[in-house]
């Protein structure tokens, strides 16, 4: 389990939280595993790249979670 602080920001993208914790090698690389439906938010297969990802919220990707902390 990765935790993900999110330093005062309301929020981070969801291609940029998969690009920040190394669990995809590029902004591009993410985006498109997105698209291709790999990454889940709450238990929800979510598609869009710019999903606005805030405290609380629970990503998995490729059999990592992230948890978004404040």
């Amino acid at each position: 389990m990765i935790e993900f602080e999110l330093d005062g920001h309301p929020f981070i993208q969801l291609n940029d939280l998969l690009k920040v914790t190394g669990l995809s090698n590029s902004g591009g690389q993410a985006k498109k595993m997105i698209d291709d439906g790999l990454a889940t938010v709450d238990g929800n297969i979510e598609t869009r790249k710019r999903c606005k990802i805030r405290e609380g919220q629970v990503v998995s990707f490729q059999g990592q979670t992230i948890t978004v902390k404040a």
